[in-house]
């Protein structure tokens, strides 16, 4: 336990130092355990009291100038583990940090990222007792500006953490507006270098962590009727590893697929229904967005829906599924369900086919702007607007600051978590 305070004190001491130039960097063991070995969980207090809008006193050069901190956590029976994520202003960076305390001393260790470009790397950080531990171990912490400050290190690639970072406690995060972050195909994209694959069940239980309050999913049938998560028409090295495989999803039943096929990061091909398992039971994901693709058939969709409402209300969860209407092709088998505008819909069409449909949510690309005039037309109507698919931090800025949308589509979460929370 000695080593835990210790190691606690000298990485403060070396940022504290850190900002004269004549000083040599030295950093700390990368190792996690190091740092986590010993110490216990925080309470449920201690987390909320940390939640909020810091300031990057020292490492603004390369993360910006604030970071919302935020928690998510991953359920396993009735245990549950949880991460600090924080979301940066610049290059859609972001770390998840697991944790521990020991005595009023606060220790972090994981992983930082930024999805702008391929840069990634290792990131330690404490809260002494005297800089906020003392406060957050309290029963009650009472949190004001400047009363909390997380001193730490990070690196690049899998080097040694030697450079510095401090974060200092500003306000609480912005609760003004209930927003949902909506990740594209399950959280984000593999093309993005995300330590999982998109559509899998992993990116699902990763997602709260990348920013996600919401998930989109891209749901396809197997050639025997199997409804599978994958996004691409066809197979590609895009997205799965080299197998013996050519074709469409469609060409191959679901025992083929599963023998056959593994995900860019080794995982398997889910099922929409396991897919959905995972969301509703081990995560707090409140939406799913059902990408409707040309091949699958809605009533299937309808059919799952229906079944995963009725498991949501005995489990007590908020979680709604909104079967997405991409086309007309769509919508001409969606109406064919009967007392389909009773069926929660999402309609990517105009506001007068979301009207006929009794959608609960109409959802205009993002090409057409913030549209204010119509999203209030909608929001008159008792429905919600969302915007799909905004990945550009000026326009995600933009339409945060001057839009009116209730939900954004994006595969830069984290970037869109930051622009909502320091408002």
């Amino acid at each position: 336990m000695r080593s835990l305070v210790a190691v606690a004190l000298l990485l403060a001491a070396l940022v504290s130092l850190s900002c004269r130039k004549d000083t040599p960097v030295v950093g700390p063991d990368s190792t996690a355990s190091l740092f986590l070995g010993d110490t216990k969980p925080f309470k449920p207090a201690t987390r909320a009291a940390m939640e909020g809008v810091y300031r990057v006193v020292q490492g603004q050069d390369f993360f910006g100038d604030l970071v919302a901190l935020k928690w998510s956590g991953v359920a396993n029976g009735v245990d549950t583990t949880f991460y600090l994520s924080g979301f940066f202003g610049r290059d859609a960076a972001y770390f998840v940090l697991s944790t521990g305390s020991l005595d009023s001393t606060l220790f972090f260790s994981g992983q930082w990222r930024k999805l702008m470009t391929t840069e990634s790397g290792l990131f330690h950080g404490v809260v002494l007792s005297h800089a906020g531990g003392r406060q957050l171990m309290n029963p009650s912490p009472v949190i004001g500006k400047d009363s909390i400050t997380i001193s730490g290190t990070w690196g690049n690639g899998e080097e040694n953490p030697t450079k510095y970072i401090v974060l200092q406690y500003d306000r609480p995060l912005y609760r003004g507006k209930d927003l949902e972050i909506i990740g594209h195909r399950g959280g984000g994209r593999t093309s993005d270098l995300l330590p999982v694959s998109e559509n899998s069940v992993e990116i699902i239980e990763y997602a709260e962590r990348l920013g996600c309050t919401a998930i989109e999913l891209d749901v396809r049938p197997t050639k025997d009727g199997v409804p599978v998560l994958y996004h691409d028409n066809t197979l590609n090295l895009r997205l799965v590893q080299k197998n013996g495989l050519m074709g469409k999803m469609e060409d191959y039943t679901y025992d083929q697929l599963q023998g056959l096929i593994r995900l860019i990061h080794g995982e398997r091909l889910p099922t929409f229904r396991e897919a959905l398992d995972v969301a509703l039971y081990r995560t707090q994901i409140r939406m799913v967005y059902i990408d409707t693709k040309p091949t699958m058939p809605v009533q299937s969709l309808y059919e799952i829906q229906q079944e995963y409402i009725q498991k949501a209300t005995a489990a007590g969860r908020r979680f709604e599924l909104l079967i997405g209407l991409p086309s007309d092709e769509k919508v001409a088998e969606f109406k064919a369900i009967p007392n389909y505008t009773q069926v929660p819909s999402l309609c990517e069409l105009t506001v007068d086919e979301t009207r006929a449909l009794n959608s609960r949510v109409w959802c205009p690309r993002f090409t057409q702007g913030t549209q204010n005039d119509l999203v209030a037309q909608v929001h008159a109507e008792g429905r919600r607007a969302f915007v799909w698919t905004l990945d550009s931090p000026p326009y995600i800025n933009e339409f945060l600051t001057n839009g009116n949308f209730d939900g954004i589509l994006t595969n830069y979460a984290s970037m869109v978590a930051y622009y909502h929370y320091v408002r």
